[in-house]
């Protein structure tokens, strides 16, 4: 099946989770980062719904990863940019899939080096399982699982698009 998904709903409900979120949790400023490049693309989307008058980081967890000495470097790597101070903040990190929650924890030591954040919510537009790593969203769009045949990949940045492949 190849074809595309419909990327409003579910950054409806992205948007919508986290307001609850932030709201349960008395998070009145929350510092966004996006993982690049997907979570980048859904950071700037988020926070111009959530109405952020704060930039938002964008994190490139290339010199993090625990494969980076199988893989090596990628040749886009770009350095991380974290307009604000990590230590003490509400931190929304923000990624396009998650899958083992292998960049995830490479994004949150990331994190901590720049300082020790308050508390991290984990907004993901897509989550298809599979985890090697205790690691799980607070807020996504959608859980999905594929057939090892199907890739899915978000496309943008304008437009936000999700199109799901036959590998």
């Amino acid at each position: 099946m190849n074809g595309q998904l419909d990327i409003e709903p579910l950054l409806d409900k992205m948007e919508a989770g986290l307001r609850q979120l932030l709201q349960e949790r008395g998070v009145s400023s929350p510092a966004l980062i996006g993982i690049r490049t997907g979570g980048v693309w859904l950071a700037a989307e988020l926070a111009r719904r959530l109405q952020l008058q704060e930039p938002f980081g964008e994190l490139d967890i290339s010199f993090y990863r625990d494969d980076f000495s199988r893989i090596g470097l990628n040749p886009k790597v770009k350095p991380s940019s974290l307009p604000f101070d990590t230590a003490d903040r509400d931190v929304v990190l923000i990624d396009d899939v998650i899958m083992s929650g292998r960049t995830i924890r490479a994004a949150m030591n990331e994190i901590f080096d720049y300082g020790r954040p308050a508390s991290i919510i984990l907004a993901t537009l897509i989550d298809l399982g599979a985890r090697e790593l205790p690691v799980q969203p607070d807020v996504r769009g959608l859980a999905l699982r594929l057939e090892t045949s199907q890739r899915i990949k978000l496309r943008g940045p304008d437009p936000l698009r999700i199109e799901l492949e036959q590998a």
